[in-house]
């Protein structure tokens, strides 16, 4: 998930009892809810080797633990007059280590994924239930963040009472956790939707199902046949139609270039990445009697439009001569 929707999040969960555990536990539950995020630095080094460590290391639950002490030193040097003891930076790290267990299981529910298991597996987890980016969680959670704010300002001119906003920060989240389940459901039934069909007279070997940010009733099919993939657009509120998206059709055999794609870097790493590449390969315009190969990430838009595509190009000898992330930056040689 975005920042702000990990940061709003860690916001209702020091509302609901964590900020209880210490000094500036708020600040830490907010800055736990984004610290695995901080694999962005690895983009120093290159978008090929940030795409190679996002949400890899960092996301996983075996470094959360080691993670949660990274802000502890600058919240003890903050803090230390009123919490010196042991018993207070325990209570600071369980705050940060449980705002990253919020982020880990958030990022599970989009498209894009998370390994959640390294260094045992390298497999990515993901559900496809929510978009990157949801603008009925943002709004949930923005309600929730701003009420409190708003009834403390009312309380404040006829002097009642104030309250803590716990109640209204679970209210919040059982909210959020409700839509994302909803969301489960409905991925379930575009789901059941897509495979109910044939595509071409051809049975669909693999689909999906992908979550867009507006209306979640709406989704996009991706459908693996034999001879292509379909990109069809899903409206549960309405009769589905099979022949309403686009066909991109496979390469007639497989191409010639593909292991040597798989084994340089570029290809490792975005290959790794990838979980519904569409190859393609046509003339090098540079190089006579070349070829260029284009492999895209369908889940990211049509060929044309995403911005996970990586592109390999080879000479008339079939070697391999340039390679980089289209639209990512990255390596070229």
């Amino acid at each position: 998930m975005d920042n702000l929707t990990h940061s709003l999040v860690g916001l209702m969960l020091a509302r609901v009892g964590l900020n209880r555990l210490g000094v500036g536990a708020t600040a830490l539950v907010i800055v736990g809810a984004n610290l695995p995020d901080i694999d962005v630095v690895t983009a120093v080094a290159g978008r090929l080797t940030y795409l190679e460590y996002h949400r890899g290391w960092t996301h996983s639950f075996a470094l959360a633990p080691v993670l949660a002490l990274l802000p502890l030193p600058i919240w003890w040097l903050a803090t230390r007059k009123r919490s010196a003891r042991l018993k207070a930076f325990s209570y600071a790290w369980l705050a940060v280590f449980a705002a990253i267990l919020s982020h880990l299981f958030l990022d599970c529910w989009n498209t894009y994924g998370v390994r959640l298991l390294l260094p045992f597996s390298d497999h990515w987890y993901r559900l496809d239930w929510v978009y990157i980016v949801d603008l009925w969680i943002w709004g949930i959670l923005l309600v929730g963040a701003v009420t409190p704010l708003l009834i403390r300002l009312v309380d404040s001119e006829i002097g009642a009472r104030r309250g803590s906003g716990r109640g209204g920060a679970w209210v919040v989240l059982f909210l959020v956790c409700g839509f994302i389940a909803l969301r489960g459901a409905l991925h379930a039934q575009a789901v059941t939707t897509i495979e109910s069909r044939l595509y071409d007279t051809h049975a669909p070997q693999r689909v999906a199902a992908l979550p867009g940010p507006f209306a979640p009733w709406r989704w996009t099919g991706l459908v693996e046949t034999e001879r292509a993939w379909h990109v069809v657009p899903v409206d549960l509120l309405r009769e589905y139609d099979p022949d309403a998206g686009r066909a991109l059709l496979k390469p007639e055999l497989p191409l010639p270039q593909e292991s040597a794609v798989r084994a340089s870097q570029t290809g490792r790493i975005f290959l790794n990445f990838t979980r519904y590449p569409y190859w393609r390969a046509i003339p090098s315009p540079r190089l006579e009697g070349g070829t260029l190969v284009r492999v895209s990430d369908l889940r990211f838009g049509l060929p044309e439009e995403s911005p996970f595509s990586a592109s390999f190009e080879f000479d008339s000898t079939g070697r391999l001569v340039r390679e980089e992330l289209v639209g990512l930056g990255g390596k070229q040689r």
